[in-house]
């Protein structure tokens, strides 16, 4: 059932923050074994990013056409229709409070309200236990052009086709870095674009290098040849080991430069290439979305494309008693894996909210799945990891943050002319990552820059010593940007 207000009166067994993929599974796994769940979610409807729906505004007739393994949505969707889950739509998460450091302390989920988090009246929730199934955000890798209207993400090329049936241009051009490109670019075709190109800045050799992992996991195996087939038969060619360097075009997109790579993802010179098109989709991947988390001081595990994840026990706790995790938060892995994740945290709440003791059948075979997956969606991180020489690609007059309009030109000389070292640093002499997306957007190229000693673009540039880690996970109070009137009107400091 869905429900909406200020402060709920009822304090529930479980708060479940998203209903994507995770999100739904852990609420109804919990719902099912007798404890009372509220679905907090910024969305009107569940489904997360992966399960978008069409406006209804639309009329679409047949929404599974344009998703893969619909019918576990459908079955997830029906069982929370059935149960006694509270949703709790149009609730923009912010903070996570607790009463106390007692183990069995209440928690408190504080969120605005509304379909953009604007109403000025503030929402709590209160619960015994929280699983966080907050999924990830896409990671951009800053190029010359890129904000260049007919740029979209390639995340947000998906969104845009599953939730208002429109495509991002007549010729659009796939780039970046991934799995998802496959994905999207089958969609794109589908749904009547022309894609001249899937352009991938890894290869997929190094998916070899692991074959226990491709052996355990065959449906990965076959989601690949799906897309595969799908783009030989619309006539996409696939680039690998190359990369999209430049835009073309004012007022909207017109071309693309595609240059081949080294192993180190340095445009190799002279291999520049002009495709034509009206629209860019564009996108090196996934970083998991752990603000909630971290502000608590959560335990993370370095990712091998250096993004920061939970850091999770078997039973997917983090390191604060109490708070669970699944899906994306926990690590990049797809949408199979956050179900079966999420499945196992609702059962694990359940049984320590009930005392019901060691773990069953169930739990023991979602275990081995998710380990198997888990193992797999390690092996794709590694294999698109970026490579730290595509900073290169940038040029001074590069816009890095687009908030607040920062480029790579001031940010390389905050490096090497005032002395910053770190993204902080860099942070307080330039304002990059204090805009509206808090370095969502930026924060990869900045860390990056500032590892590099802000070097200036050269015809042969020196190898870079590694990639960058992602700057470290901030404690920070505020997730999500909240009215001032909102945080007025808590009774107390949360």
């Amino acid at each position: 059932m869905t429900a909406s207000g200020c402060e709920r009166e009822e304090t529930y067994d479980l708060a479940v923050i998203g209903a994507g993929c995770a999100g739904i599974a852990g609420a109804v796994a919990a719902s099912e074994r007798g404890l009372t769940v509220a679905l907090v979610d910024a969305s009107p409807r569940t489904g997360g990013q992966f399960y978008r729906h069409p406006e209804p505004a639309l009329g679409a007739v047949r929404p599974e056409a344009l998703h893969h393994d619909w019918s576990a949505f459908r079955d997830l969707d029906r069982r929370l229709a059935d149960g006694e889950v509270t949703h709790l739509a149009g609730h923009h998460v912010w903070s996570l409070t607790r009463s106390g450091a007692a183990p069995d302390a209440l928690w408190t989920v504080h969120a605005v309200t509304g379909s953009d988090g604007t109403e000025e009246t503030p929402a709590t929730v209160r619960a015994r236990a929280v699983l966080l199934a907050t999924g990830a955000y896409e990671r951009h890798l800053p190029f010359p052009g890129w904000t260049v209207p007919g740029v979209v993400g390639a995340g947000g090329a998906q969104a845009m086709l599953k939730s208002g049936l429109v495509l991002p241009g007549r010729r659009v051009v796939v780039a970046g870095s991934g799995p998802l490109l496959l994905a999207v670019a089958s969609s794109l075709a589908a749904a009547g674009a022309r894609v001249p190109a899937v352009v991938e800045a890894s290869g997929y050799l190094r998916y070899a290098r692991s074959p226990r992992a491709l052996a355990a996991n065959p449906r990965k195996a076959a989601e690949a040849l799906l897309h595969g087939g799908a783009l030989l038969r619309h006539g996409v060619r696939l680039r690998t080991r190359s990369a999209v360097t430049e835009v073309h075009g004012t007022e909207r997109v017109e071309a693309v430069t595609v240059s081949r790579l080294d192993r180190d993802w340095r445009p190799v010179p002279g291999t520049g290439r002009l495709i034509a098109c009206d629209a860019l989709a564009v996108g090196h991947g996934l970083v998991p979305q752990i603000d909630l988390a971290t502000a608590l001081g959560c335990a993370t595990r370095r990712l091998s494309d250096s993004t920061l994840a939970l850091a999770l026990d078997g039973l997917q706790e983090t390191s604060v008693r109490g708070l669970w995790a699944a899906g994306e938060s926990g690590g990049v892995g797809g949408a199979e894996l956050a179900r079966t994740e999420g499945e196992l945290a609702g059962l694990a709440v359940a049984a320590r909210l009930r005392g019901s003791g060691a773990p069953g059948g169930r739990v023991r075979e979602l275990r081995r799945r998710r380990d198997r997956m888990r193992a797999f969606a390690d092996v794709m991180t590694a294999a698109h990891a970026p490579a730290p020489g595509w900073s290169r690609w940038m040029t001074d007059d590069t816009e890095v943050c687009r908030c607040e309009e920062v480029t790579a030109g001031s940010v390389r000389e905050a490096v090497a002319g005032l002395g910053a070292r770190d993204a902080r640093t860099v942070k307080l002499f330039t304002r990059a990552g204090m805009g509206w997306c808090q370095g969502r957007m930026c924060g990869t190229a900045v860390a990056c820059l500032a590892a590099s000693g802000g070097a200036a673009v050269t015809s042969e540039p020196p190898a870079p010593a590694g990639f960058p880690a992602e700057p470290p996970a901030e404690r920070r109070p505020l997730a999500v940007p909240v009215p001032l009137s909102a945080l007025a009107a808590l009774d107390e400091e949360p």
